[in-house]
């Protein structure tokens, strides 16, 4: 027969080391030595007749107690809320210590109101983060481009988000966007896993590790656990590698074409400065191992000579491993749109930044007023936001809810396949 010491439990946090509740039961009466016998304390939330119990074993004696944080995390592990009372039940079963001649107590009810655990690590007072790093698409400029780098609050304690990551590279994670006196960071980056998740905190020493491989991922940081966590969303996403004259012919430094279905199908931007000889080659592998050239005719061949653009600039390359195909368009961008100047008929050319590998101007908008970035002063290539998510389509709806006034407006395309922008 079991008891309980209360029915009630409703306890603050400054009580979390009190006990909050005493069980006693009576003696089974097994026939062997009684300080062997092996006691269950099952509790379940009421009503699953114990499917998804929680277990304490108590072995020899009659009696057991929890305290406050003891049977506050029972609660919470049961996915109660805060500050809401709830019925759960509990009941002793008894056996032998290996487990024959089971026997189950009555059943006692209890009301218990979890209590708010004070976070491991404090949230953060703006209720809101941003990721910076070189495993962004912004890299380590601050600001960030706020609509693609900016978390999703879920609660008070939990804010997640999925971003686009550069593989084997680093981010950190602001509460101010734009600035760096406060930082959410890990204490040893070299960690093994660590880059998949683990324990972080406020100002520690290092950089969280990025995912080795670019794509993806989806990062949740938990405060009131103090822990993080990184998991790749979707498929495989593929990578070809630009080696060329431009950067010293070194596979594992050179720029990357992507491509998000890992079809074959890869996109990317390539800078090619003036003084070289602008020709390059792909690879599927950070490496010569397996290496494209040119095949005559737009096509690609792993026996060809060098690919080759005509001049300097600024090039969208194509590549296609399941067709052998290739293509190379010059751009420079410019902003269009419904602005003053421009009435969606001229462009505000953008200034290219080699530093930052990106573009960027100044226009002024009015209420109301849209626009998009296209290449070489034509529609041929466009880029708008569908879905106002930070991120850039082809063809993409026309970007708007910009507040009115001057705005520096900056154009991110070194990230193998996937575009953003910075709104300042």
């Amino acid at each position: 027969m079991l008891s309980s010491s209360v029915t009630t439990i409703a306890a603050v946090p400054a009580d979390s080391n009190k006990t909050a509740i005493t069980f006693n039961w009576t003696s089974p009466a097994y026939a062997t030595d009684s300080t062997t016998a092996k006691y269950l304390v099952e509790i379940d939330s009421s009503g699953r007749n114990f499917s998804k119990k929680y277990t304490k074993v108590v072995t020899g004696s009659l009696t057991t107690a929890f305290t406050n944080k003891e049977i506050n995390a029972v609660a919470l592990g049961f996915g109660f809320a805060y500050n809401k009372p709830y019925d759960i039940d509990v009941r002793i079963t008894s056996s032998y210590a290996n487990n024959n001649n089971q026997l189950a107590s009555n059943v006692v009810k209890l009301k218990i109101t979890p209590y708010v655990v004070p976070p491991k690590v404090v949230p953060p007072a703006s209720k809101t983060l941003f990721l910076v790093g070189d495993a962004t698409p912004g890299g380590w400029a601050n600001p960030v481009p706020e609509r693609y780098q900016a978390f999703t609050r879920l609660d008070s304690v939990t804010y997640q988000g999925t971003f686009f990551l550069n593989g084997g590279k680093e981010f950190l994670v602001l509460p101010v966007n734009g600035d760096w006196s406060h930082k959410f960071s890990v204490a040893d980056k070299s960690v093994t896993g660590l880059n998949a998740g683990g324990n972080f905190g406020a100002d520690l020493n290092d950089n969280f590790p990025g995912p080795a491989k670019t794509g993806f991922y989806k990062i949740t940081l938990d405060f009131q656990a103090g822990k993080f966590t990184v998991v790749a969303t979707g498929g495989t996403y593929g990578l070809l590698y630009v080696p060329g004259d431009y950067q010293g012919w070194t596979p594992a430094t050179a720029a990357k074409l992507g491509s998000p279905k890992n079809d074959g199908a890869y996109e990317g931007y390539v800078d090619f400065p003036a003084g070289g000889t602008f020709e390059f080659k792909v690879t599927t592998t950070p490496d010569w191992s397996n290496a494209f050239g040119d095949g005559g005719g737009g096509t690609l061949s792993a026996s060809g000579g060098n690919l080759k653009v005509p001049s300097a600039g600024y090039y969208k390359i194509n590549a296609n491993t399941a067709t052998n195909t290739w293509s190379a368009t010059k751009t420079t961008w410019g902003l269009i749109g419904s602005f003053a100047g421009s009435s969606w008929g001229t462009d505000t050319n953008m200034t290219y930044d080699a530093g930052s590998n990106s573009w960027s101007a100044t226009i002024t908008l009015a209420a109301g007023d849209e626009f998009k970035f296209r290449a070489n002063a034509t529609w041929d290539l466009n880029y708008g936001d569908t879905g106002a998510d930070g991120s850039l389509e082809g063809g993409g709806d026309n970007i708007k809810g910009v507040p009115a006034g001057s705005h520096k407006i900056t154009l991110y395309l070194g990230n193998a396949g996937f575009y953003t922008y910075k709104i300042e």
